[in-house]
């Protein structure tokens, strides 16, 4: 069972539902005023992505205070697999749960493309089946706020430590070092800019967002301290 975390502004939960439900699991929604006092029945939390809170204040910032977030956090501190794309990178961001910040494309307009990834970090549970040919991954983004930056002491401790997850081939927005992703320092909570729910049919443009659910890998990593 795979929980789906919702916010009003929430607009890629059907998409991510639909994700999960092709690669043979079954998914929950969670709404955003809900504080779960137990996600032990759940081997995954996904935040999607859209504009939570209608973006004010800065994306992800309003969500990253909402009740449920509290019942994200102790999950993840007893080692349960979460993924936030897009919106549901930035609201991670803004929890603290992963390292850096998203602020404005360096452009400061909002892009709409597909991209190249590569494969930095394998580590933890959703990243198991990225490492396999062909070595790049083809997804789209959608996001006018996904410059990852970071200083450059906190860059360094990133790459030493394996927390950089993806790397843009072609840097869409000027993250630094070219992160498209990264993980927490455990490697159970991951979050990217690029959706792979828009990438599982072939009419789509790619079938690559398949290929971050490994088999029983979040099952292994499920939150049941």
């Amino acid at each position: 069972m795979i929980g789906i975390v919702r916010f009003p502004g929430t607009n890629c939960d059907r998409d991510v539902a639909q994700w999960v439900h092709e690669q043979g699991d079954s998914y929950k929604f969670l709404w955003h005023l809900d504080r779960v006092a137990d996600l032990s029945s759940f081997d995954a939390l996904i935040l999607p992505g859209g504009f939570s809170y209608g973006d004010y204040l800065r994306s992800g910032a309003l969500a990253a205070r909402s009740p449920v977030m509290a019942s994200v956090r102790e999950y993840a501190e007893r080692g349960g697999a979460v993924l936030g794309i897009c919106n549901g990178f930035q609201v991670l961001v803004e929890s603290h749960l992963l390292p850096g910040a998203l602020v404005r494309n360096e452009n400061l307009r909002f892009i709409d493309d597909w991209v190249e990834l590569e494969t930095v970090s394998e580590r933890g549970p959703w990243g198991e089946n990225l490492a396999a040919s062909p070595p790049t991954l083809r997804l789209p983004i959608a996001h006018g706020e996904g410059r990852f930056y970071a200083s450059d002491s906190e860059l360094n401790r990133l790459e030493e430590r394996q927390q950089v997850w993806l790397r843009y081939v072609d840097n869409p927005n000027g993250s630094r070092n070219n992160i498209a992703g990264v993980l927490n320092e455990k490697g159970n909570v991951a979050g990217l800019m690029p959706h792979p729910e828009r990438a599982i049919f072939s009419w789509m443009g790619s079938q690559d967002g398949r290929r971050f659910f490994a088999r029983g890998g979040t099952k292994s990593h499920a939150g049941r301290g």
